[in-house]
């Protein structure tokens, strides 16, 4: 069984939030578990949820020319999903389980739900996802400076 408080303090994407704001993300999130090689979300698909990995390993496959290219491996607590509900584009990647998978899921509904309980906990939140995808295009300029 999954502690959702403890995952969700363990996340950076919800750092700084109060324990009755994580009660409240606990309350709202779905805990969820993928078997090795279950897609967790589709490249080009819709988005609107986003996974707090609590155990497992997943990868991070996109489509390049008819094969698939793993781009990253991703660990508990990474979070997963994320730019889906930020820029209600389709999901850029398929993200696929390698090991066992345990997940905490909250979807655009839950976090409106959270915004209209908690609008300082919601801030904290848009903020650390800016902060969470800042670090990864910085990981990603490195590698594509080590290429040039």
């Amino acid at each position: 069984m999954i502690d959702k408080h403890d995952a969700l303090r363990r996340s950076p994407l919800f750092e700084m939030l109060s324990p009755a704001e994580i009660d409240v993300l606990a309350e709202l999130s779905l805990s969820v578990q993928f078997a090795p090689g279950d897609v967790l979300v589709r490249e080009g698909e819709v988005g609107s949820s986003l996974f707090v990995l609590v155990k497992g390993d997943v990868d991070v496959v996109r489509a390049e020319g008819g094969a698939e290219k793993v781009l990253a491996l991703l660990s508990a607590p990474a979070s997963l999903g994320e730019m889906s509900l930020i820029d209600r584009e389709v999901r850029s990647a398929t993200l696929r389980a390698r090991t066992p998978v345990s997940a905490l899921q909250l979807t655009a509904e839950n976090f409106a739900s959270f915004r209209k309980r908690s609008r300082d906990g919601f801030t904290l939140f848009a903020l650390n996802v800016a902060r969470v995808l800042s670090a990864r295009l910085r990981e990603t300029n490195k590698k594509l400076a080590a290429r040039l």
